[in-house]
């Protein structure tokens, strides 16, 4: 992030095949620093949104997605169209939302801590993996992620 003139650039993170869920809080919050996430989730139903607005977001939306991607959605013409589908593709249906739970719940069971690994790094790797999981409507509880936690550290911390 760069400051030039009392404003903020935010630099576009680039969707790829597997950082959906990341891509999408992060574009989620840099849509709605510049005020136009509102074109994608509109706080009133009916509520008319700003034409500029409308071509702003559709512009970083295709700014966010690979070049092989553009073609593929050119043909929408509303930001949120483009956000559903991409949500769509990438989380899928229930049934593929249910893999991905259940790989991000083997990979929590899994997981152990390295002896050169300090607990910060560790606790940030388990709260990745807590986000990944709430990002596909699954909220892991914080019990769960102590256990993980003292289950997965070598002896010598214990």
């Amino acid at each position: 992030m760069v400051m030039k003139e009392g404003s903020m650039i935010y630099q576009v993170l680039v969707l790829t095949q597997t950082n959906y869920p990341v891509w999408a809080v992060k574009v989620k919050s840099i849509m709605d620093a510049h005020g136009i996430w509102e074109t994608i989730e509109r706080k009133a139903l009916g509520e008319a949104v700003d034409q500029k607005k409308l071509k702003q977001a559709l512009a970083f939306l295709f700014q966010a997605i690979p070049e092989d991607m553009v073609l593929q959605i050119a043909s929408y013409t509303e930001p949120k169209k483009v956000w559903d589908g991409l949500k769509t593709r990438y989380l899928g249906v229930d049934r593929v939302r249910t893999a991905w739970l259940a790989t991000l719940k083997r990979e929590l069971e899994s997981l152990r801590m390295k002896e050169d690994e300090t607990v910060d790094d560790f606790v940030t790797k388990l709260s990745c993996l807590a986000l990944k999981a709430r990002s596909l409507g699954y909220e892991l509880e914080e019990g769960h992620l102590v256990k993980g936690l003292l289950d997965s550290m070598p002896k010598s911390f214990l």
